[in-house]
């Protein structure tokens, strides 16, 4: 496949005071026509993540048409699992309710910092947003025994599947822990039953770590694009095919997507979100230190 880069649609800057920097983890949320609400993650000046949103026309992406006036989601409070920071949203709508699944971060004891994955409600079309709880709906568990984060989540009722990734080790304090992707399933999407088994694993000599699955499901089979990084690299897309949604094949080379040869996306190419809109694939992801420098769009030109 072939990817055609549209560009670089956003870059937090300071619009807002939870905007200061980063836009990254996005996902859009169609909401009529060609307009579509983004969602993704910022930081305020204390370099703490708030979940929000922009909306733009297709058409033409980098006219912005409308910033939230407040975060979605801020941090949580102090006894809460996402007391200094949330992100990474993942949108599910289920009859007149909006689902939110969402990352907060905490810290307490010696690691720098604890995810697990929540998840908030809205039940007036989207306008306002509610913890379901103060607690986490996927923590670390037998299969994932240090910690979980940016959830995918598919489904319908009785029937819902979650793709995240699962820390695997972390051998450095001071630097990232390493993952790779594993799989969930639940009946109601609040109780999720974990596998031990790894969906996406390390292929690459160098590889420490594989992040933020997403997934779609089509009549041939279904597709998950994903992004990893190694030791000596920074964040690449990779792609993978299954026949069933749970034996994975990593066909990286078949992303159709690299770095470019300058600017804001020449370092790392990170969180990728695809989805279909007017007979056309999109792919949405964040550029050089990890969704510093803004996040762009690109079209599927050849499958």
């Amino acid at each position: 496949m072939r990817w055609r880069k549209l560009g670089r649609i956003f870059k937090s800057a300071g619009q807002r005071p939870w905007m200061w920097s980063h836009s990254l983890l996005p996902f859009a949320e169609l909401i009529e026509g060609n307009l579509f609400r983004i969602w993704f993650t910022s930081r305020d000046a204390n370099n703490r993540s708030h979940v929000v949103w922009l909306e733009t026309d297709l058409t033409n992406p980098q006219n912005i048409l409308r910033i939230a006036e407040q975060p979605v989601l801020a941090p949580g409070a102090p006894e809460c699992f996402d007391h200094t920071g949330v992100g990474s949203p993942w949108l599910v709508r289920r009859d007149d309710e909006h689902w939110l699944y969402y990352i907060g971060w905490s810290q307490h004891g010696p690691d720098p910092y604890h995810v697990a994955i929540g998840l908030a409600i809205s039940q007036d079309n989207g306008k306002t947003y509610v913890r379901h709880s103060g607690d986490p709906v996927l923590d670390r568990n037998p299969s994932d025994p240090t910690m979980v984060s940016t959830p995918c989540v598919l489904g319908s009722e009785g029937n819902w599947s979650m793709w995240y990734f699962s820390v695997t080790e972390w051998p450095d304090l001071s630097q990232p822990p390493h993952y790779n992707i594993r799989r969930a399933t639940s009946s109601d999407g609040i109780v999720w039953q974990t596998n031990p088994n790894v969906v996406i694993t390390t292929e690459h000599p160098t590889e420490v770590a594989i992040a933020r699955p997403s997934v779609i499901r089509k009549k041939d089979g279904w597709r998950m694009w994903f992004c990893h990084r190694g030791t000596d690299y920074p964040y690449r897309i990779g792609y993978a095919e299954s026949l069933d949604g749970l034996t994975w094949t990593r066909l990286d080379a078949r992303a159709g997507i690299e770095v470019s040869d300058a600017g804001w996306d020449s370092e790392m190419i990170a969180y990728p979100f695809v989805f279909d809109h007017a007979g056309e694939r999109y792919m949405l992801y964040a550029g050089n230190g990890y969704g510093r420098a803004g996040m762009g769009l690109a079209v599927l030109e050849r499958d």
